[in-house]
């Protein structure tokens, strides 16, 4: 090849923004003269390559865009440590069809038992499925919440989160709302019912959530909406952290 030609294709890939083809057609085309690939196996090649470098970007995108705190895998996790929640289940939500059904997921149990990794894990599947995640802590959702509606734009706020396949909420229960805060929240989660799928985790049990709302009719309208599609798994056992400080004092 020329490298009159060269410079053409090149421009022509560039045009089109077709940058996993403009990186990759010449080695494929020596992989294909050496093979005795046909045309159209050739051509296949370039696609594939394409679609592949396109599928990595979009789900590359998708875990920034979701704002984990850090990434935490299902390879990660200490099945031993996390006793209460069984593995076979998770694998199932893993494949992340309870979002392509808009079930919800409530991860309870006490602090410090894997509820936050877990959910962070299957919001990281579903970002290789190239599916809209965000993560956010309970008290900080309220904040933006209130803050919006002082601002007049919780409309906004609320149709961008509508937008969003997996809605992870952390930590409910740390912090209590006031009335305003849990009516606002409820309104975000009562939205979502049977269109988008939400992850709660949650150090209470569900007959303590009425602490944090406030409101007993709130907190059963709550539960009943979460609970009618919702896949529950509680983490038992033992800190992660307290046992790890316990370790790292027997070995020195």
């Amino acid at each position: 090849m020329s490298s009159i030609e060269q410079t053409i294709i090149l421009s022509h890939l560039r045009t089109l923004k077709l940058p996993a083809i403009r990186g990759e057609y010449a080695a494929a085309a020596r992989r294909a003269l050496k093979d005795g690939w046909s045309y159209e196996a050739y051509l296949q090649e370039l696609l594939e390559l394409e679609m592949r470098s396109r599928e990595e970007h979009m789900a590359a995108k998708r875990l920034k865009e979701a704002r984990f705190p850090e990434t935490k895998t299902l390879e990660q996790i200490d099945w031993n440590a996390m006793a209460g929640v069984s593995p076979q289940k998770v694998a199932h939500l893993a494949t992340c069809e309870f979002i392509e059904k808009a079930e919800d997921v409530i991860i309870g149990g006490p602090i410090g038992t894997g509820k936050t990794h877990l959910a962070i894990a299957l919001g990281v599947e579903a970002t290789k499925r190239r599916m809209r995640v965000s993560f956010v802590k309970a008290a900080e959702l309220v904040r933006m919440l209130l803050e919006a509606r002082d601002d007049r734009m919780l409309g906004q706020l609320q149709a961008r989160l509508r937008r969003v396949a997996l809605l992870i909420i952390d930590e409910l229960g740390f912090v209590p709302f006031d009335r305003a805060g849990g009516e606002l929240l409820f309104n975000l989660i009562a939205d979502r019912y049977e269109r988008r799928s939400t992850v709660v985790t949650t150090n209470l049990a569900f007959s303590e959530w009425v602490q944090v709302f406030i409101d007993e009719k709130l907190t059963t309208a709550l539960l009943d909406r979460l609970g009618h599609h919702a896949h529950v798994l509680t983490t038992k056992g033992a800190s992660y952290r307290t046992q790890r400080r316990k370790n790292k004092a027997v070995e020195t």
